[in-house]
């Protein structure tokens, strides 16, 4: 049974860090892009970040370049979030997902395994 398991949400202050972990199993996701995503209430889903298999290649929104790094450990199966500088906009649901085919990084429609998501709240 593949699974995806995020840890490491909670409740910080603006500028405060956090670092998310999806820790992956049931599958090797080492050949596998993985992805980042958060929503929001009354939202929808939205790109966070993402990283190629052989983590070459990373990819941001907008909205968390330069504050957020995203990095993978295939060795442990798992991908992290690093994120920095938190603002209260940053607040969601945060999910990591596995994309299997070369589809796009930034729409959520391209992954095919998705994490139960982890509450990331910034208090202002």
């Amino acid at each position: 049974q593949v699974r995806l398991v995020e840890s490491g949400g909670g409740l910080v202050q603006a500028g405060d860090s956090l670092r998310l972990s999806c820790a992956a199993s049931g599958r090797t996701f080492s050949s596998d892009a993985m992805g980042w995503f958060r929503q929001a209430p009354g939202k929808e889903r939205e790109f966070v970040a993402a990283i190629s298999s052989g983590g070459g290649s990373t990819y941001y929104a907008d909205s968390v370049k330069g504050r957020f790094t995203i990095s993978r450990d295939n060795a442990k199966n798992t991908v992290y979030l690093q994120m920095n500088s938190l603002k209260p906009g940053d607040t969601a649901v945060y999910y990591c997902a596995a994309r299997v085919y070369s589809r796009s990084y930034y729409d959520p429609r391209g992954y095919d395994y998705w994490g139960q998501g982890t509450q990331v709240t910034v208090s202002s």
